[in-house]
């Protein structure tokens, strides 16, 4: 399908049209067409147009096309599904009692007792806080069994505090160096994971960091239409980390009727909303 077919209905016959960019993304292509006055970005999926974003600016056009390439998927329902799918478990929102019970009260428990314990100025600096923090990463079922088997080795070893001293400068937005140093650390144990490096800034500072569960966090992303999907990799690099971010600021703002406080109420909501699966759609998660 050309732009031209997708495009001459909408703005009208003797428009010349130019294509300047096109990617294409598993069964999705993005196409970026000039029309002279304007860009438009298509995504197309299946002969059909699954999107469209307009503007004067091509980057800002691409980069928010991008972004909806989950609206491609089949399990695609966007917020209004996402927040429709969070009431059936928690009618009240998040101020449901239950919601209290199973998702938010024992990550504030593991926050007090991360503060108590370590707290994040005495991190920045201070020695001798590696039984503490590894006590902490056993107060929840965030991480594997396997993960934090493989902790103990490293914040009871000479590194622990170089674990911890790299974990807290991430917690106050030094990200690309404490990613580098802490990659290097948990390397060792094979360990160097999303769920391990984002879990001490996310129970720091739940107004600022977001805990990154991969599968979960991706299939909500290809739920409500946000690139982080494609965005996402394993590798421990900052632009994967600010895509999530991204996304949590989105989410912020398309679910304010449910008025989250932190982001501990947006983990579990990404949560609940990601492991969602519809037993008729074709989609396995």
């Amino acid at each position: 399908m050309s732009e031209t077919d997708i495009i001459k209905p909408v703005i009208g016959p003797g428009i010349k049209l130019k294509t300047i960019r096109n990617e294409a993304i598993g069964q999705v292509t993005l196409r970026l067409v000039h029309t002279g006055d304007y860009y438009v970005g298509l995504l197309i999926a299946g002969g059909s147009e699954k999107a469209r974003v307009t503007g004067h600016d091509p980057d800002d056009v691409w980069k928010e096309l991008r972004s909806r390439i989950g609206q491609a998927s089949e399990a695609y329902f966007g917020f209004e599904g996402a927040i429709k799918r969070f009431r059936s478990l928690f009618p009240d929102g998040f101020s449901s009692t239950a919601f209290g019970e199973t998702e938010r009260n024992y990550k504030l428990s593991a926050k007090a007792k991360l503060d108590e314990t370590a707290p994040l100025e005495q991190a920045l600096t201070e020695t001798g806080l590696g039984e503490a923090v590894l006590s902490v990463f056993r107060a929840t079922n965030l991480l594997s069994p396997f993960e934090k088997a493989r902790l103990q080795p490293l914040l009871r070893g000479p590194d622990a505090d170089n674990f911890i001293q790299a974990s807290a400068p991430f917690a106050i937005g030094d990200i690309d160096s404490a990613l580098r140093i802490m990659e290097r650390l948990l390397s060792v144990e094979d360990n160097a994971k999303w769920t391990v490096v984002t879990y001490l800034p996310f129970l720091w500072r739940p107004d600022a960091h977001m805990f990154l569960k991969p599968l979960v966090t991706c299939d909500f992303a290809v739920r409500v239409g946000h690139g982080f999907a494609q965005d996402y990799s394993p590798k421990l690099r900052p632009e994967v980390y600010a895509s999530l971010l991204d996304m949590m600021a989105m989410t912020q703002r398309e679910i304010s009727e449910l008025s989250p406080r932190d982001h501990i109420d947006l983990q579990s909501f990404v949560w609940v909303v990601g492991e969602y699966s519809d037993p008729a759609s074709s989609v396995g998660l």
